[in-house]
């Protein structure tokens, strides 16, 4: 047996320390949005022969785009500048092509208003809020048997949060050190860890309603306990394979959705902690009311005179 619920102090402090590094960073670095979220254009481009990057960004700036923001991906450059038309492309491939004394292949290209990446912020914003506070009605209504069933619906949705927090705080210290931008496939990914997170966590929360009415102790903490002991290796198995499948994109599917994979592998990874670690032993303190004793430096001790 392993005592999770006895643990739960170490699992919540660990929790907490990598929280508040994620916050930090946020509020530090922010994330870095990309075109779909900024407007402007992106382009994939292919040189023969091969040039170096700084070499690309020195032309860039001399054709007027400083601004410019290029990452390298294989033999390829994906390359984000201000809104440019259709004839300023040209002009621009045209003038690397003379000044750089290369064939240009174009295998992307993308341009997106200021307008609409605005709405398409604020939309993937929304989305994330609507998609916790459904998964906080829907764990309640599922669990409307079991008594304060929004109790349930509310340590399922901080599990959540946690899991974005993570994922959001991780891109925020890439972007930061690495220029990675996030994109409408990094809201998606986002999403889809939420699906995932709440899938994990309605499988140990629907064994500790079964051994609850089953009785096989008075105590909720024996209770939780027990039910984590059964999920753990069916939790383990599936993320594993899903891990799996993902790490086998990471290596093989491209550089287009490397990010995207990299959020979902990072989503699994923690999903799949908090769902042992964290929802469970958070129920237990809040039906049992141990807020002080877990979270001292939240709830301090009364003061007696």
């Amino acid at each position: 047996m392993i005592d999770f619920v006895g643990q739960k102090r170490w699992f919540f402090l660990g929790s907490a320390i990598a929280l508040l590094i994620m916050i930090i960073s946020l509020a530090a670095f922010k994330l870095t949005p990309g075109i779909d979220f900024t407007g402007g254009t992106s382009m994939t481009l292919n040189f023969t022969p091969q040039v170096e990057q700084e070499q690309l960004r020195r032309e860039l700036i001399g054709l007027g785009h400083p601004e410019a923001v290029i990452q390298k991906a294989g033999d390829n450059f994906s390359i984000r500048i201000k809104e440019i038309t259709t004839e300023e492309r040209e002009a621009l491939l045209g003038g690397l092509n003379t000044s750089l004394n290369t064939e240009i292949l174009v295998l992307d290209y993308n341009t997106i208003s200021p307008t609409i990446a605005g709405n398409t912020a604020r939309d993937a914003g929304i989305a994330v809020i609507i998609a916790c506070v459904a998964m906080l009605f829907y764990i309640a209504w599922a669990f409307r048997r079991m008594p304060n069933p929004l109790r349930w619906g509310t340590c399922a949705v901080i599990a959540l949060v946690h899991d974005v927090l993570i994922v959001l705080g991780i891109f925020a210290i890439l972007g930061q050190v690495a220029s990675v931008e996030v994109n409408a496939m990094f809201i998606t990914a986002v999403l889809t860890i939420v699906g995932y997170s709440i899938n994990n966590v309605v499988v140990v929360f629907d064994r500790i309603r079964e051994n609850k009415t089953r009785g096989i102790s008075p105590d909720f903490s024996v209770v939780v306990n027990s039910s984590l002991m059964e999920t753990l290796m069916r939790s383990l198995n599936t993320s594993l394979t899903t891990i799996c499948v993902i790490l086998a994109l990471l290596l093989f599917g491209g550089s287009t959705i490397h990010y995207f994979v990299l959020a979902l592998l990072i989503g699994v990874l923690v999903g799949t902690y908090t769902s042992l670690f964290i929802a469970g032993p958070l129920l237990v303190v809040w039906e049992k009311g141990e807020w002080r004793e877990v979270f001292p430096w939240f709830f301090p001790a009364k003061k007696t005179t």
